[in-house]
């Protein structure tokens, strides 16, 4: 039985995985209807309901949830060995799928994983962006990429970026027609470009420090943008100040499109780190990429 069935678990439990037969055979390379097919013939052949469909979503039945995990840590063992072969025949191989916010892949992880996906093209790393929260274990990620503060405890975490931190920046057109903020207070009084939290669903609160003590701004104005080259763009544009990483408008600051504010109010903070849950073991694929990614002071 399992010899007939194999190829069609490993279909299933990439259903199962991406929760959709569209996104499933998308990253297979099958149709959809071929997949779906394989999926009913599977559950034919076991009799069980492997599957919940509906109109909008994909989920696994309790019968799939069991074969799920009686399969992936076998499925894993088994990618382990055939890595730890391949390495004993001088080669890195393996499947890393990490989960990283768009700041982190911009700034930081796209640059050392250019060089790294050439060193080794057997390889294969799958990047998905999301600015939330991430379980990397329910969403079945090797590891993730995170502040160091936000690293759950549970977690081992190595740290792959330097400090940062955040900038109020603004147009030299805006601050002229608008005035020149002196303290996080006056925020209050100027167009300010929002982000809203994807986790918690709020608006963020501009995070401020001075002589030690803490302080959260909560800011209003005509524009919120999720993503951060949106933000940056439209203080550029003069559409209001915006908080953003330093690091990513280094390059306007120094040609006078962008200018700072409230310089002194802007700590720093610790950096990226890469988390992944505790193993006494690693595939090789993934000792590289930690090793690529370590920050070097």
């Amino acid at each position: 039985m399992l010899k007939e069935n194999f190829n069609d678990l490993q279909l299933f439990l990439a259903v199962a995985k991406e929760r959709s037969f569209t996104r499933a055979a998308g990253k297979l390379g099958v149709s959809q209807s071929a997949l779906s097919h394989a999926i009913k013939g599977l559950e034919g052949r076991l009799n069980i309901r492997l599957l919940t469909r509906t109109t909008r979503s994909v989920a696994p039945t309790e019968a799939g949830e069991r074969i799920i995990d009686c399969l992936e840590p076998r499925l894993a063992d088994l990618e382990q060995a055939l890595g730890d072969i391949l390495q004993m025949n001088g080669q890195d191989a393996g499947n890393l799928r990490l989960s990283a916010g768009e700041h982190a892949v911009r700034s930081l992880l796209w640059p050392k994983l250019k060089p790294f996906l050439k060193a080794y093209p057997q390889i294969n790393v799958e990047l998905v962006v999301d600015n939330g929260l991430v379980d990397i274990v329910a969403g079945r990620f090797d590891g993730g990429v995170r502040l160091g503060e936000s690293v759950d405890k549970d977690m081992v975490a190595v740290r792959i970026g330097p400090d940062m931190r955040m900038v109020v920046v603004g147009s030299p057109a805006y601050l002229a027609s608008r005035g020149t903020p002196q303290t996080p207070h006056e925020l209050q009084q100027h167009c300010c470009i929002n982000m809203r939290l994807p986790t918690a669903g709020g608006l963020y609160h501009w995070e401020f420090e001075r002589n030690g003590k803490p302080l959260r701004v909560r800011v209003e104005g005509q524009l919120t943008l999720n993503l951060l080259s949106e933000r940056i763009d439209a203080a550029a544009a003069g559409l209001g100040l915006a908080c953003v990483p330093e690091d990513m408008v280094q390059a306007a600051l120094t040609a006078g499109t962008l200018v700072q504010v409230l310089d002194d109010w802007c700590p720093t903070f610790v950096g990226y780190y890469l988390y992944y849950p505790s193993r006494k073991q690693h595939p090789p694929a993934f000792v590289r990429l930690i090793e690529a990614l370590r920050h070097q002071e």
